[in-house]
């Protein structure tokens, strides 16, 4: 069975990617290799992110592997918080704060237009490394609404729908949103590379 690297310890993500796949392919987790390093994610954009962890895993265990990064990219800000969407609010990690800055940022503006990005880097045993995107387009709110989710997910309402990311149940959110369209993609992928075979 053919194992490829997902540089995550989240046993959530590890297990929805599993699920979809056949059973020639086996998805493990950095802790299984022995990976406790916190990679760094210092690269200037979201795709970047992504590339820095799969090649990191890549370079140092000498194993398929693949790394996604997420960012919110509102237009009012030009794009912001984009790559600084985890630590928005400072260096520690705060969803609560982010989203309150976030609101403050466009309590004066009704141009509330913003896309949610994915960027999946998967790194092959010969090194080779493809890009999955998935985006999915939406609006702040001004206030927040609904309790699931994580993140921005409160505030940020898709296009064509009527509740947020937060309200939503996992099975549809999965199916929409910009993390489930790249992984959709990553998944057809890998399938067609077994199919190859």
């Amino acid at each position: 069975m053919k194992k490829i690297v997902f540089a995550s310890n989240n046993p959530n993500k590890i297990s929805e990617i599993q699920n979809q796949l056949s059973n020639h392919i086996e998805i493990i987790s950095l802790e299984a290799i022995g990976c406790f390093e916190e990679i760094e994610e210092n690269a200037p954009d979201i795709e970047g992110n992504a590339s820095l962890k799969s090649q990191y895993v890549f370079n140092n265990y000498q194993m398929a592997c693949f790394a996604d990064d997420t960012g919110l990219e509102v237009d009012a800000l030009n794009g912001a918080p984009g790559v600084y969407s985890a630590r928005y609010a400072g260096k520690e990690k705060n969803a609560e704060k982010n989203i309150d800055l976030l609101l403050e940022h466009l309590k004066d503006t009704e141009k509330r237009g913003a896309q949610f990005k994915t960027v999946i880097s998967l790194i092959l045993d010969d090194g080779k490394e493809f890009k999955f995107t998935g985006i999915v387009r939406g609006q702040i709110i001004k206030n927040r609404q609904g309790t699931m989710g994580f993140g921005y997910d409160a505030v940020f309402m898709p296009e064509g729908y009527t509740q947020t990311f937060a309200e939503m149940s996992m099975e549809l959110k999965n199916k929409i949103s910009h993390r489930g369209l790249a992984v959709q993609k990553l998944i057809a992928f890998l399938i067609d590379l077994e199919a190859v075979k």
